[in-house]
């Protein structure tokens, strides 16, 4: 089930994550990539303020370059394979998918066609590598481990707008 895509005002969130590049489908990644993730933020003592999200950086299909990673209360300084930052605050146009997490490249599809359509900018940009968007993510709102029906995992997309 999608949600009316929309477009919501956030604020700046700070955030710690494990960047990687990795090449759909990257599925098989996963459970490694948040075990790491979860241990760097204990040995850190570092708690999450929100889900876990998948940052897409630089899009090049089906090449990514992403950031795995999770809000925090306040900044952190990072170091190795882990990137800290802040996500940006401005305007995002946004969905929310409940269901499988196999669907997911086509709820973006849905986002981006939906923004098109009504004229929305994307801040990103063309480069060498890709498509670099300054925030483009999907959230996970439900963990597998903890939500065993596939069909009830809720999922927000989210891409930030070009400031006008």
């Amino acid at each position: 089930m999608l949600s009316l895509p929309r477009i919501v005002e956030r604020t700046d969130t700070p955030y710690v994550a494990l960047r990687k590049d990795v090449t759909l489908p990257f599925d098989d990644e996963i459970p490694a990539i948040l075990a790491q993730l979860s241990a760097y933020l204990a040995q850190r003592g570092l708690e999450a303020a929100g889900p876990v999200f998948f940052k897409h950086n630089v899009i090049d299909m089906p090449y990514l370059q992403m950031e795995f990673g999770v809000p925090l209360a306040h900044p952190v300084e990072a170091g190795g394979e882990f990137t800290s930052g802040v996500l940006p605050a401005g305007r995002h146009a946004e969905i929310t998918y409940t269901g499988p997490y196999d669907d997911l490249i086509t709820v973006n599809a849905v986002l981006i066609g939906w923004a098109r359509h009504v004229g929305l900018v994307f801040d990103s940009r063309p480069q060498p590598d890709g498509e670099w968007f300054a925030h483009r993510s999907e959230v996970f709102h439900d963990s597998p481990a903890k939500e065993s029906d596939p069909t009830r995992l809720r999922t927000t997309v989210t891409i930030k707008l070009r400031d006008t």
